[in-house]
């Protein structure tokens, strides 16, 4: 019985190990990006989108072909009292019976001109459907940025919790030293008590760490359609391998580029053909029509073979007076949208400017964190030094502490901010997506 007992117990250690384990997951920045462009609700409605605007175009397009449209009756009537009017000296003769009517219609019509709708129609569409694809690339590049956001972050949590749990353990070393020292009197209660606040604060910085990395999870893993539970760990491998290619330093590329921008701009040549269609509506509709028609009256009429076909022309003589309202409507619709286009330009100008600041900025600090550590862990030796020889008292020796921890820190996510404002600068310049590689739908 025992034997079992340890072997059921065993069995669930496994079995917990293993689930936790699989809890666990690495993902490469590449992999979450493309697993992303599969999976997030933004992606999969921008595609959606897409779908709908190519049937928009399709449809349009429909509108050049001939309408053919084929009908026909059958009638049962009851019988009908008939009166030739056209032969009234065989009026004595019998009359046919007439009980029903079976009649067939064949009708075509091929529009040949229609104030140039139809094609400025297909050209609305048209464009619309290519706005509609660069809005959709644009959605991936705000996706990958997001997840560029959320992977750093998850990083520089990880990293940070690593660091504060390493100056833990010494801190909570030096408490116990401290125990002892302040038995033997030979140093303050005081100075225990300082030594002790420090580990206190440690726990508070873990715990507040621990709660960010929990909720940046969460927010990554939901993005990604993963298991809510997963728990992802960012590999140090991703930014310790991080190389830098080309750095934009103006705004021409994103003005090339930017997907958003592109958009705005097609919605711009949709909005001019909006107004020719407007403008079609003050000439007349012009159609080849034609048909066949089979009729057969029972014992009276039958017809075969009757074929017809014709030009027909549609005039609307009140567009004349009400269409001047909708040509205005279609032109300052398109000024809104060059509008919208100088605007977005501006901003774009601004994002660059922006990013490329911050870029410099992230390498600039990068260079002083990586001074600042050595001036800090050589400062802490000293004030080491200094305290073991009764020549500094615990304050400079615990802020020393501080100093070194908070120089480690920066220093440990200089280089994942560098990497994250590097790929705000892509970007912002509209070459995030080309950096990936890119999953085709």
């Amino acid at each position: 019985m025992k034997v079992s007992q340890f072997m059921l117990f065993g069995i669930f250690f496994i079995g917990i190990s293993s689930i936790e384990a699989q809890e666990k997951t690495s993902l490469t920045l590449n992999e979450a990006i493309n697993l992303a462009w599969t999976k997030s609700n933004e992606v999969t409605l921008a595609n959606t989108k897409v779908k709908t605007k190519k049937y928009e175009l399709q449809s349009t397009k429909n509108n050049q072909y001939p309408d053919l449209k084929l009908s026909g009756q059958y009638q049962r009537l009851a019988n009908a009292s008939v009166d030739f009017k056209l032969n009234q000296s065989n009026s004595a003769q019998q009359l046919p019976i007439v009980n029903q009517l079976m009649v067939g219609q064949l009708n075509a019509s091929v529009p040949i001109f229609s104030g140039f709708k139809i094609q400025n129609s297909i050209a609305v569409n048209e464009n619309l459907y290519q706005a509609e694809m660069a809005t959709a690339s644009q959605t991936k590049e705000e996706i990958a940025l997001r997840v560029i956001d959320y992977y750093t972050s998850l990083y520089k949590a990880q990293k940070t919790i690593e660091l504060l749990k390493e100056n833990q353990k010494s801190a909570q070393q030096r408490v116990k030293d401290f125990v002892e020292l302040e038995k033997n009197g030979i140093i303050p209660r005081n100075d225990l008590l300082k030594s002790q606040l420090q580990v206190s604060k440690i726990q508070l910085n873990l715990d507040e760490t621990y709660n960010n990395l929990k909720i940046i999870n969460f927010y990554l893993v939901t993005l990604l359609k993963l298991n809510p539970e997963t728990k992802l760990e960012i590999r140090e491998s991703d930014f310790a391998d991080f190389q830098i290619t080309t750095i934009p330093t103006n705004d021409q590329l994103a003005l090339e580029n930017r997907k958003d921008l592109e958009a705005i701009r097609f919605q711009g040549k949709a909005s001019e053909a909006n107004i020719k269609i407007a403008k079609g509506s003050y000439y007349p509709a012009i159609a080849i029509i034609g048909g066949y028609t089979a009729l057969d009256l029972s014992n009276v009429i039958t017809v075969q073979n009757a074929m017809n076909i014709g030009v027909g022309i549609t005039y609307d003589l009140s567009a004349i007076l009400k269409n001047g309202t909708l040509v205005k409507l279609a032109e300052n619709k398109f000024l809104e949208v060059q509008n919208s286009e100088a605007m977005l330009t501006d901003y774009i100008k601004i994002q660059v400017q922006k990013s490329i600041e911050n870029y410099d900025l992230s390498l600039k600090q990068n260079k002083v964190y990586d001074q600042a550590v050595e001036q800090s862990s050589e400062n802490y030796r000293i004030i080491k030094d200094k305290y073991d020889n009764g020549l500094s008292d615990t304050n400079d020796l615990l802020e020393a502490d501080v100093e070194q921890l908070s120089s480690k820190i920066n220093k440990a996510l200089a280089k994942a901010n560098t990497f994250q404002k590097y790929y705000e600068l892509l970007s912002v310049t509209g070459q995030l997506s080309q950096t990936f590689n890119i999953s085709k739908n």
